[in-house]
């Protein structure tokens, strides 16, 4: 008795020491701003696609960025989405095109940060096919879940040999992790998650950030990735005003896809 005793005192600490550490690393308990850093400053940049519409309007959202605030950008698609690696790559080439025009309006030609405009296409298991049995559905994403372990410890680089001069050091686990739906982005959150949870070492503050943008389609109510994610994540974006304040956690920022 006395021993079993002892076992539950053990065990109710390491279980309060463990909730303790979950609520602090949510941010919906503790919400923490991001860290500031310097315009070319190496930032990785982890890009959840999904098939069809979800990389349509991931790609819509990207339209205006700067490549010099986030100068490596990683796209996690699904094995068989041909189209989302497709999109990924010419979305790039148009970011190179603009670096090339700066370049040359330039008046002395010294753009700095090109040495780090560099990115990588990873390819991960599908969390869920589309019609797959809920019961086979666990182990899936199972693979899913731990293959993302492996694209958030480094970018799968180089793709390219420019890519490969650009990154002499190649950063590590991402800065920012964006996603908008897909179940693929799910599983991605959910590994940072798990990441920042036991602190793994070689991550330093304000690494693996996430936001997830709900789609536009959604008007009343959260996809099944939102209502997953909507206490998890760092920033949780919607797009239609009846769903600002949602959970405490929706933000309203206007119709971010065109």
């Amino acid at each position: 008795m006395p021993h079993q005793g002892l076992l539950l005192a053990i065990s109710f600490i390491i279980f309060n020491v463990l909730f303790l550490r979950l609520l602090y690393i949510l941010p919906s308990t503790n919400p923490t701003a991001p860290l500031s850093r310097k315009r070319g400053t190496p930032t990785r940049l982890l890009i959840v696609l999904g098939s069809g519409g979800h990389t349509a309007e991931m790609l819509s959202l990207l339209r205006d960025l700067d490549p010099g605030s986030y100068t490596h950008r990683s796209y996690v698609v699904s094995v068989g989405d041909d189209f989302s690696a497709r999109k990924a790559a010419e979305y790039e080439a148009t970011l190179r095109e603009r670096a090339m025009q700066r370049a040359l309006l330039a008046a002395d030609g010294n753009v700095v940060e090109e040495q780090w405009k560099s990115y990588d296409i990873a390819i991960v298991p599908r969390a869920r096919k589309i019609h797959q049995s809920l019961l086979t559905t666990p182990f899936s994403a199972l693979r899913c879940l731990i293959a993302c372990f492996s694209v958030l410890h480094s970018p799968n680089i180089p793709v390219s040999p420019s890519s490969a001069r650009a990154l002499r050091v190649p950063p590590q686990y991402p800065d920012l992790i964006l996603s908008n739906g897909p179940g693929t982005g799910v599983m991605a959150i959910l590994a940072a998650l798990l990441l920042r949870f036991v602190k793994v070492p070689g991550t330093r503050q304000g690494q693996m950030r996430t936001i997830y943008v709900e789609s536009w389609a959604r008007v009343k109510g959260l996809s099944l990735s939102g209502k997953i994610l909507v206490r998890i994540v760092d920033r949780f974006l919607v797009q239609w005003v009846g769903l600002d304040g949602y959970s405490g956690r929706g933000e309203f920022r206007g119709v971010l896809v065109h």
